[in-house]
């Protein structure tokens, strides 16, 4: 049996380097490497040149025992790698029938001609292993040597992920089974990754050194992923469950789920297990809040639907908005996000309604209202609770942290007042 098992994970090609294409794959692949126990050390985006393949291969083949390659595996002639690792492996090209069968199938199927350029794709290093690719026409190829795992597959990431799940990650399970490595994510929402640290830290100082915590923030949220490493599973995640259960205890609502879980899906269970219905009334978020739970399947058992009303004339026809209200306070204010949210309930016929009306920039700020200034409201018939958001310049961000924000406010109203 095989010892513990780190990877590198090289990713080839110029478009990843520019930026023209995001790098979906590595991320992809690390989760599944790490849920079998298997670290990556490193992952390497490169071009597609001979040399950088090669100085490359050098470096991955004596510092890793699996090294995961995707890219450059079509029938363009700037597609090289198999071409490349053979002459790193001081192989030779040979033909593969079967391959030139499949594609010649594939491609009567579609009714459509072969070109000189797939018969390209059938010669393959002489010391590889194929792996059946159905979702394509290129085959993975598995190179086995004494010291190291090298698998090269396309960079199409549907069929990465069915090479990788169909040959590779149980080929990976069956021989690197010695050590186990656990992860539990806790999802947290309305608080900073700092004041979340200092609440928790006794908890966390207090693991053992197999045991480790990581603080993942994004907008209004913060992911505490604990990984525990090991021999026996079993035990791993009763020790991450007893760490769990002191953290859950001391943040309380701060906490909406566990691993995959989203805010809306939390909002969600809420509500179905309340039997409550909610709407949402948006100016400068312009429906982010609606898309983000109708994203959602399932969202219809009890979301009702949107009213954006990005002018002050819609404010007052659609949520009766008061005139006055508008001249006093204008429409970011406390006054008008209250009024809104009291609109909403009506026209929508909903339980609680949450409301947002802000300046997202990066114009239309003054010394009273900077650009960044967001008020949100959440109420039902009982009870309005208000928040002041104080965001920055950049209207990207301040329209996605708004809504995030409106929904961790929305669970905590219904959590609290329903």
């Amino acid at each position: 049996m095989d010892q513990h098992a780190q990877a590198i994970i090289i990713t080839i090609g110029d478009e990843l380097l520019i930026g023209q294409v995001v790098d979906t794959n590595s991320a992809w692949m690390g989760q599944q490497l790490s849920l079998l126990g298997i670290t990556v050390k490193e992952k390497l985006a490169i071009s597609d040149s001979r040399q950088s393949i090669l100085d490359t291969l050098a470096y991955a083949t004596t510092r890793a025992d699996v090294i995961l390659i995707t890219g450059g595996l079509g029938p363009t002639k700037d597609d090289i790698t198999k071409k490349v690792i053979a002459e790193y492996y001081a192989d030779e090209m040979v033909w593969d029938q079967g391959t030139w069968d499949r594609i010649e199938g594939l491609f009567a199927r579609w009714g459509r001609p072969t070109t000189e350029a797939h018969r390209g794709q059938c010669y393959m290093p002489s010391s590889c292993e194929l792996l059946p690719n159905k979702m394509g026409t290129a085959p993975g190829m598995l190179f086995k040597k004494e010291h190291h795992m090298l698998i090269s597959m396309p960079g199409v990431p549907y069929e990465m992920k069915y090479i990788m799940s169909e040959h590779i990650l149980p080929l990976l399970k069956d021989r690197y089974q010695g050590t186990a490595i656990v992860h539990r994510t806790i999802m947290t929402a309305g608080e900073g990754e700092s004041r979340i640290a200092d609440r928790i830290e006794a908890i966390v100082d207090a693991m053992p050194p197999h045991m480790s915590m990581a603080y993942l923030p994004s907008l209004g949220k913060v992911r505490l992923r604990i990984t525990a490493t090991g021999t026996d599973e079993t035990t791993l995640r009763q020790e991450i469950k007893a760490v769990e259960e002191h953290i859950v205890a001391e943040l309380g609502d701060l906490v909406f789920g566990y691993d995959d879980i989203s805010l809306v899906n939390a909002i969600a269970n809420i509500c179905l297990e309340k039997g409550i219905t909610i709407g949402t009334a948006e100016s400068c978020t312009g429906g982010k809040v609606a898309s983000m739970i109708v994203n959602e399947a399932g969202s219809s058992a009890y979301y009702q639907g949107s009213l954006v009303t990005y002018s002050n004339e819609l404010k007052q026809q659609l949520l009766a908005v008061g005139a006055e209200t508008l001249a006093a306070h204008g429409a970011v204010s406390e006054q008008t996000v209250i009024e809104m949210v009291a609109g909403a309930r009506r026209q929508l016929r909903v339980d609680v309604a949450v409301a947002i009306s802000g300046i997202a920039g990066p114009s239309g700020g003054s010394d009273e209202k900077p650009v960044g200034t967001i008020w949100v409201a959440c109420g039902n018939e009982n009870k309005t609770e208000t928040y002041l958001i104080k965001a920055g310049k950049n209207r990207e961000k301040n329209i996605e942290y708004a809504a995030n924000y409106a929904l961790i406010h929305l669970r905590r109203f219904i959590l609290q007042q329903c």
